[in-house]
Parts: C-alpha cells; structure tokens; sequence
C-alpha cells in the first residue's frame, strides 16, 4: 500500500506513525469509517505535505516516538509554520507529563494506542465537529451568535475570541472553555463539567480516574498565557481548589 493515498470521504486526515502494519491496519479501519487517509511513516515527510501550499486536511493524527523526528517536533514546526490543523496525539506513551506538553503545545487531544478503535473515532469525531464552524468568513456579517460579557466577544459560528478588541489566537478546545465558563459567568465550574464541554461526557483522560483534572488545569495555564500576551491584567480566569474554575463576573 503507498504511504499516501485518498478515497472520497467527509473529511480528510493525515495520519503519521512510523509502525507501518499499525498505520495501515489504522488507515483502513479509518477509511471504512469513511474519512479519507494520507499516511505517512515518520514526521519528516509529513510535515513536508502538511506545510504545502493547498493542502486538504481537517485532522492529523500523531505518534510520539519516531525515528526522524518526534510528534511533539512534528506539531511545533506545523504551529510556527502556521498550521492549524487539529492535532490528535496516539501513542503508547501514558505519562502525564507527555499529554501535558502535547496540549500545551496545542494538540487537541492525547490518546493512548490501548484505547479501542470506537474511543479513538468519536475523538475524531469531536475533533472536527469543533473545527467545523471555523474560517466561516461569510459569518462576520451575522451578529447573532456574537457572546459579549466585558472586554470579551465571542463568535461562536468561526470559533474566533477578542479581548479588549484584540484577537485571541485560541485553539478550538480552548475556545469551547473561555465560552462555556463565560456563559456562566460567577458561577463555580466542576473541572469534570469544563473537560465533558469540550470532549463530551463520559470520557476518561490521562492517568487514572481524575486524569481530566490534568487537561483542564493545563488548558487553563494555555489560555491564561494567550490572554496575558494582549493584556498583562487578565485575572477573568479564577480558580476554585479543588474545585474548578469561575469567569469572574464584571
């Protein structure tokens, strides 16, 4: 089977793993699931096709370990290249502190290889329904889903955020929290409420049954940072230990 190869399919993904009977049992299974595959056996060539001009993709899928150069480098390079394609992470890999610099460095999910095939698929699923309103320019004309509560706007059909009239370069994930905890403004969030919002309930993460507290907390850190690139004041964000978090309302 080639490395890269297309069927008609929803939706488009780009897959990299340097296992090559993993990738392609993977890249079937996906394409019976009817996305289309682009597979690629180490991170060098991918990140070649994912920085071409005019290239279709709406997710990539990530190993860790590779031979040429690792995942984590892989999603670095495609950040500063611009790229922002949804990243998903697979990988054996079940330390918290490689899901941690995985969403950190703006993956929007971790997941272990053990998980069964249902599990990884209805991430994927989430990954792109998230995505799916983004880059929708014909919305900006469109003031009805447009969330204002102070120096925040939101615009919920292209995931986009302001602060202070500033843009804010959120992920897609990281948009789905600031919304959900601005919505409820003063209000006390559980962090198992903040994580189902954003990956939909039920679903474990990262080590053991409170795994998801390390998302969210990590999340958080990420937004708090893009926040304080616009305005070094930014305090909205409150945390409530051992709780969850709280959008300071006024």
């Amino acid at each position: 089977m080639d490395d890269a190869r297309r069927t008609e399919a929803r939706a488009a993904v780009v897959l990299v793993d340097d296992d090559d009977l993993f990738r392609e049992s993977l890249e079937n299974n996906l394409e019976d699931s009817g996305f289309a595959v682009t597979g690629f056996p180490g991170g060098a060539p991918a990140l070649e096709y994912l920085t071409r001009d005019g290239v279709e993709a709406d997710l990539v899928i990530l190993d860790w370990k590779m031979p040429d150069i690792t995942g984590i480098e892989v999603l670095r390079k495609l950040r500063d290249e611009g790229g922002e394609y949804p990243v998903i992470f697979l990988t054996t890999l079940s330390d918290q502190i490689y899901e941690e610099a995985a969403l950190i460095g703006g993956a929007v999910d971790f997941v272990e290889k053990s998980r069964s095939f249902a599990i990884l698929l209805k991430r994927i699923e989430n990954a792109l329904s998230a995505s799916s309103g983004a880059g929708d320019d014909d919305a900006e004309d469109d003031d009805a889903d447009e969330f204002t509560i102070g120096s925040l706007v939101l615009r919920t059909s292209n995931a986009r955020a302001q602060w202070n009239g500033k843009p804010v370069s959120l992920t897609l994930g990281e948009f789905n929290i600031v919304a959900y905890l601005a919505r409820r403004a003063g209000d006390d969030v559980r962090y198992r409420e903040i994580y189902d919002a954003v990956r939909g309930s039920g679903f474990a993460a990262g080590a053991g049954p409170e795994g998801y507290r390390v998302n969210v907390r990590t999340a958080i850190k990420r937004i708090r940072k893009k926040f304080r690139d616009i305005d070094n004041d930014f305090e909205q964000i409150e945390n409530y230990p051992g709780f969850g978090y709280r959008w300071r309302d006024g």
